[in-house]
């Protein structure tokens, strides 16, 4: 009973009860309004996090990865995730040399998961590869509260880092950007990621300069371009780029670390070679047209759509995404081709797929 006591808060304490007249003659002296108290509780919370050191990554090892693979997660006719080929999928960007995986990110649709999913695919992931690749949890939200609940959830099943983005739809202010990050960032090593094409609002440099104090902050995922990119390695920031057409010249002319890529899903290698192997413009043209045909639509349409026709997913989408229509199907085909299947994952032939071959799952 005294451990019970001891680790309850007690509503006698006065900073938890509310300012109320002790008589009527009191009230009338004292008829101003006063806030109640227990409105301004201070807050209790803590972040659950393990300090053990077993199996832990750094925030500098975070910081030197220079090829990780926004990975694709793929799915079962009934729409549920299909593991098998997940693990496929993992253990070919293993293969090639890709260092670090973003798990249930943009790319992945994390956005169509429910937390449960989320959560139980970044710890399968750790579980099954966290020994050979670098984990990297998408446990960011627009709601301060559902990132800090993931987030604790993401490290408690052995992630990496975390990638968070900043509130979108709603939006917030510099300051409320500030306080979103640094409620998070003391849980582990993390990626701020800035994509204002899919959240309506920028991250300004400002708010990175201050959340950069804290030691836990990994880096920047930069969408914006090379200037912003050059603006952050000229101090001492570490980024990478999140626009694969832009991500040579982003390593090897504007500092950045390396890239955060979609493109590696398909061609692991050649990304390999492109973020390790120096300035390489022949192979950067060489990998455009790629680049510039997947995102032809939003991201991830046109990714499931290639996975599928070579053969190492199954042609299943999650609504509202659906394939890209015949002709661009064709033109994938002759891409393929062009850069060689050899460079591509997978074994199979490369195949244009018809429409009745998608299946297209609402509720999963």
């Amino acid at each position: 009973m005294a451990a019970l006591k001891c680790n309850t808060l007690s509503l006698r304490n006065p900073a938890l009860q509310f300012a109320r007249p002790t008589s009527p003659d009191n009230y009338k002296r004292n008829a101003k309004w006063r806030s109640p108290q227990a409105a301004v509780i201070p807050n209790f919370h803590l972040p659950m996090r393990s300090l053990e050191v077993k199996n832990r990554t750094s925030t500098d090892d975070i910081k030197a990865l220079r090829l990780i693979t926004a990975i694709k997660t793929p799915y079962l006719p009934d729409g549920r995730f299909d593991l098998e080929a997940y693990d496929d999928l993992v253990n070919m960007q293993i293969v090639k040399g890709a260092e670090g995986i973003i798990v249930g990110g943009t790319t992945g649709e994390g956005q169509l998961m429910s937390w449960d999913e989320h959560i139980m695919l970044i710890g399968h992931t750790v579980n099954c590869f966290g020994g050979s690749i670098k984990v990297i949890g998408n446990t960011g939200s627009n709601s301060t509260r559902e990132a800090i609940h993931a987030t604790e959830q993401g490290f408690a099943v052995g992630m990496h880092g975390a990638l968070h983005i900043n509130p979108y739809y709603g939006k917030t202010s510099k300051e409320g950007m500030v306080s979103h990050f640094e409620s998070v960032l003391s849980m582990g090593p993390s990626i701020i990621y800035n994509v204002p094409s899919r959240t309506g609002q920028d991250i300004p440099p400002p708010v990175i300069h201050t959340i950069a104090q804290s030691p836990y902050l990994a880096g920047v995922k930069e969408c914006v371009g090379n200037d912003r990119v050059k603006q952050y390695t000229d101090n001492g920031i570490v980024v990478w780029s999140g626009n694969d057409d832009e991500c040579h010249d982003s390593r090897w002319s504007y500092g950045a670390t390396g890239v955060i890529s979609v493109t590696s899903n398909l061609v692991p290698g050649l990304m390999r070679e492109l973020m390790f192997g120096g300035k390489n413009p022949s192979l950067n043209a060489k990998l455009m047209p790629l680049m510039e045909w997947l995102f032809h639509e939003p991201n991830p349409i046109g990714l499931n759509t290639a996975l599928a026709q070579l053969g190492v997913v199954r042609p299943v989408f999650r609504l509202p995404y659906v394939p890209l229509p015949l002709a661009k199907r064709v033109e994938f085909v002759n891409l393929v081709k062009e850069i060689g299947r050899e460079n591509f994952v997978g074994e199979k032939d490369v195949q244009v797929l018809d429409d009745n071959d998608f299946i297209l799952i609402g509720r999963y």
